[in-house]
This record gives C-alpha cells, sequence and structure tokens, in this order.
C-alpha cells in the first residue's frame, strides 16, 4: 500500500520528518548526558556493543549498529585513543582485526545503562506500556522493510 503521493506528501507532515527530529532530540539529549563520559552517543553504542559481547570485530559493529565501515573505522580510533578500546590482529587471520574493551571501556560500559535511563525514560513517560512496545514493533517493521 502506498501512503504518500506527490499531491498529498507535505513534508511538515512526513513521517520521515518527525522520525528525523525525534532521532535528532534524542541524540542531543543522550550526547548532553554523556558530555562528562567523553563520548558521542554513537560511540556509547559501539562501547555497549562490545560490552554485551554481541560484536567484537568492526565490520560486526557497523552492521549491527548500522554505520557505514569509514564512519566506524574513524570512531574506533577516537575510542582506542582516548584508551576505551584496543585492536588485535587475529592470529588465524591477518585481515581479520579483533576489538577488546580496555578496563577503562569495560567500567564506561557499566556505567552506561544508567546514563541511558535518565535520558530514555522521561521521552516515554507518557507512553503506556502497550504504546511504548508498539512503537518498538513498528520502528523494527519499518527498519526490516
Amino acid at each position: 500500500m502506498e501512503h504518500y503521493t506527490r499531491e498529498t506528501f507535505l513534508s511538515k507532515e512526513s513521517i520521515g520528518l518527525s522520525l528525523n527530529k525525534a532521532r535528532n532530540m534524542l541524540l542531543a539529549k543522550m550526547d548532553a548526558a554523556l558530555k562528562e563520559e567523553g563520548v558521542t552517543s554513537q560511540q556509547m553504542g559501539i562501547v555497549l556493543t562490545m560490552s554485551r559481547g554481541a560484536a567484537s570485530t568492526p565490520f560486526e559493529l557497523s552492521k549491527l549498529l548500522g554505520i557505514d565501515t569509514g564512519l566506524m573505522t574513524r570512531m574506533l580510533d577516537k575510542l582506542e585513543k582516548q584508551g576505551l578500546l584496543a585492536r588485535v590482529r587475529s592470529v588465524e587471520d591477518r585481515r581479520v582485526v579483533n576489538l577488546h574493551l580496555t578496563e577503562t571501556g569495560v567500567a564506561l560500559g557499566t556505567r552506561i545503562p544508567d546514563i541511558a535511563l535518565n535520558v530514555l525514560n522521561p521521552l516515554f513517560r507518557n507512553f503506556s506500556g502497550q504504546e511504548f512496545e508498539e512503537l518498538h514493533r513498528l520502528l523494527n517493521k519499518m527498519v526490516e522493510a
């Protein structure tokens, strides 16, 4: 089903515009909350993903987080320079670079959930549990399209 046509599309009523505004607001609030930690919300995603063991290579992180490889490399460079992660070449395949959080990175990974909760919960305080789950379901449906 097509929900938009050239005649009915108005940018101020676009779901895309609403999603973009919501994303920008969320990132701004998360970046502000993370400022003392010295990382951005995108870098937070890398540290949190690694701390949960969900990815251990730049390629895995790029795919999981939806970040292009060039940007991923630059963010990993910054996190490595900050002493939050280390790159180690695989002994089995020298083309593969494995990533490991340093002790400082692990510590940050344990603090991130509390920081994120303080940002996210106020944003969703007016959502019922059902509305929250439905939003999550619909966004996943859109991403998988």
